[in-house]
């Protein structure tokens, strides 16, 4: 058993981070360790950014009251050599704090940190807004070198990590880098309740509204092919309930993301047998089986699409009007994913 403190990012409700408050707790104390959850306060800007998946100002203000306790923890006397802290965001200043604690206070711990996204990816909103900046790119390789296992939850977002910040392949990190799926092991039950309603011929757009998502080639499509239901899901305010519902009744789940380390609406449509449809880039060249993936260069950009825009009706006409055939391979392709890129195990095994 290991004393395991816990660093949380803040909930938001209609993202994961919601269930995370609680089922990562859960998961480590299943495997037998003694945690500690250090929060930050509730009473914090909920609206996020728009764009991006949490509020700017509002996320420093919940990751600073957790420097603090961290702080407190140290003074007081309750942190002690051998100690784990998982955090479950590596874009997080506190691990800055937390090695210099442990450092002059000679009290050494195991840090645990789980990678999102970064300035290192140029599709990303920190990739965007701030790009190469040399105060971003060697606070993030501090993080990194800070961190005794960094977590990444796919091959793609670790080749491209690699050689975006360290100008180096991913062999000469083999100790310090861990390719693991994320706590995400109640999904399967979550969806159950979705999985048998009854389908309709809607396709939805279930990503953020954001320029490396490129909702404007999902809005085209829809106006070729009126015959059938299209839905935003960000052009409306959703409860969890209602955006599960969708997903349930849908036939489709359509991306043309330039810009995607793991990709979780894709396999919550999967599990209530969604058929995906991917581009062959990214993430998705190793989540998704063949049948689901179009050729990458039908949605490289605007201009591409529209050379390839009938090609993909085709596909798409094809994929509605012959969904229950393909059934059975969405629902082997959703095992896949639930085994090995939203289930934990490389992270767990890791604290001792």
């Amino acid at each position: 058993m290991a004393r395991v403190f816990l660093i949380d990012l803040e909930a938001v409700e209609t993202r994961y981070t919601a269930q995370w408050k609680s089922h990562v707790p859960g998961l480590l104390g299943k495997a037998g360790h003694e945690v500690t959850v250090i929060e930050g306060p509730i009473d914090i800007p909920k609206a996020t950014t728009p764009g991006a998946f949490l509020n700017f100002g509002g996320t420093n203000i919940y990751k600073a009251s957790q420097v603090e306790q961290m702080g407190r923890l140290f003074t007081d006397g309750k942190v002690h050599a051998g100690d784990h802290f998982i955090f479950t965001d590596a874009w997080h200043p506190g691990i800055i704090n937390l090695k210099y604690m442990s450092e002059l206070l000679d009290i050494p711990v195991v840090i645990h940190a789980l990678w999102h996204a970064g300035s290192y990816d140029p599709q990303d909103f920190l990739g965007r807004l701030i790009g190469d900046a040399d105060w971003v790119r060697h606070a993030e390789k501090s993080f990194f070198h800070a961190i005794d296992y960094n977590y990444f939850a796919t091959d793609f977002h670790i080749d491209m990590f690699c050689f975006n910040l360290h100008k180096s392949p991913k062999w000469m990190f083999k100790d310090e880098i861990v390719r693991t799926g994320w706590p995400m092991e109640y999904m399967k039950d979550l969806f159950g309740p979705y999985k048998n309603l009854r389908k309709r011929d809607l396709i939805l757009f279930p990503h953020r509204i954001a320029p490396e998502k490129q909702v404007e080639i999902f809005r085209d499509l829809a106006l070729a092919l009126p015959q059938y239901e299209w839905i935003v899901c960000q052009d409306q305010i959703l409860t969890k309930d209602q955006y599960h519902r969708l997903l349930g009744e849908s036939k489709l789940v359509f991306s043309a993301n330039l810009q995607e380390t793991l990709g979780i609406s894709c396999y919550e449509g999967c599990l209530v047998d969604a058929v995906p449809m991917v581009p062959n880039r990214l993430s998705y060249k190793e989540m998704y089986s063949d049948p689901f993936r179009y050729p990458s260069e039908w949605t490289e950009s605007w201009f591409s699409y529209m050379e390839h825009k009938q090609e993909l009706i085709n596909i798409i006409v094809w994929s509605i009007e012959n969904y229950e055939s393909r059934i059975k391979l969405v629902r082997a392709n959703a095992a896949n994913l639930t085994d090995n890129f939203f289930s934990a195990t490389n992270l767990i095994n890791n604290v001792r």
